[in-house]
């Protein structure tokens, strides 16, 4: 099965190829942008763009969207993280926890399925916190400072991409969304 995938980051679009190719899904880069409303809802966000996009390419497809949560900072980034991350960056968020104990955080992730019929969610939540000092050469946006629970103390950005897989939120909301296109007969592997 062949999917659209409405993204401007292509390590997104690998990420999530690795996971759903387990499920015989391929995705393809969508040829037209992703549109964001500003929300504080990251699927208000994402079904949002889901609906703009199939409008327009009038064929099955998926968006996502994703952010770091921390907890003492009232949820911040959350859906802005993308906009943060380009402004003040890993050393940004840092600095804005100096001094302050509760580094717990979450990444959140919404994947939504839009088709002629059919607009659903699936969500993805690794919990954790922020690390000290950016750590490790992998990934991408914000993994150099979030260890993730259940990783031995590691950021994201140390774990290898089928180790991150396992453990993210991202690959728990194309996994769910994989299971869901098999379990449907929409997808087969």
């Amino acid at each position: 099965m062949e999917l659209y995938f409405a993204t401007g980051n292509p390590h997104k679009l690998a990420e999530a190829n690795s996971i759903l190719s387990k499920f015989g899904v391929l995705l393809r880069h969508a040829p037209s942008p992703k549109i964001e409303i500003q929300s504080e809802s990251l699927e208000e966000i994402a079904r949002y763009a889901a609906e703009v996009a199939y409008r327009s390419l009038g064929s099955p497809l998926v968006v996502e969207d994703s952010g770091l949560f921390v907890e003492s900072l009232n949820g911040f980034p959350g859906p802005y993280s993308s906009y943060v991350y380009k402004t003040i960056g890993c050393g940004g968020i840092l600095r804005l926890l100096e001094g302050n104990a509760n580094r717990e955080a979450r990444f959140e992730c919404v994947v939504v399925y839009a088709s002629g019929e059919t607009l659903r969610s699936f969500v993805g939540i690794a919990r954790g916190s922020i690390a000290e000092a950016p750590r490790g050469s992998g990934g991408f946006g914000f993994d150099p400072i979030f260890i993730s629970d259940g990783c031995g103390g590691k950021t994201f950005s140390e774990l290898g991409p089928s180790e991150k897989s396992a453990v993210s939120h991202r690959g728990r909301a194309f996994r769910a969304l994989g299971e869901w296109l098999r379990s449907s007969g929409r997808a087969y592997a």
